[in-house]
């Protein structure tokens, strides 16, 4: 949970998760992970890796969604395991949709934002799975949502439920 509170922060400050917080903190994971339970505890830990790197990869690859959120799943992952990761990710999922629909709400951008949600509906029907220019993170001038904070939210209902 430290990990997410921390990338957290800096995501909150500066809209970046820096790569030496979640590589640092996957490698300490398996080092952890090795130490602790042998070649077989590593392996559950890059499983675990993988699977958080690999849920977000698709939202990554629309640009959606930044790497370092992207990178901070996957160094969770390699702490708690596969499982736990997938966990984490679909808790991250609803509270990241909770917190953006509120965003909108209090910013006034509900209505355009759900209609840019449509858009891309629409789109991704017709194109196929691909980034919209305009509507990609970078371009679009709604306002953004840290998405550590949904992160960090993600683990800490996960773990509690754990």
């Amino acid at each position: 949970m430290g990990i997410a509170a921390v990338g957290c922060a800096f995501d909150i400050k500066s809209r970046r998760i820096p790569n030496a917080l979640t590589f640092g903190a996957a490698a300490a994971g398996f080092g952890y992970h090795t130490a602790t339970g042998g070649l077989g505890a590593l392996g559950t830990s890059v499983s675990g890796w993988l699977v958080g790197v690999l849920m977000f990869i698709v939202p990554f690859a629309l640009r959606g969604l930044g790497g370092g959120d992207v990178k901070l799943l996957g160094a969770l992952g390699a702490w708690v395991g596969p499982l736990q990761a997938l966990w984490i990710a679909l808790y991250t999922g609803v509270a990241g949709g909770l917190m953006a629909f509120a965003l909108g709400l209090a910013s006034g951008h509900l209505r355009p934002a759900l209609a840019n949600l449509r858009l891309l509906l629409v789109h991704w029907g017709v194109a196929g799975l691909r980034a919209l220019p305009g509507l990609t993170l970078h371009e679009s001038k709604a306002p953004k949502l840290p998405y550590a904070i949904p992160i960090l939210c993600g683990t800490l209902v996960a773990l509690w439920l754990q």
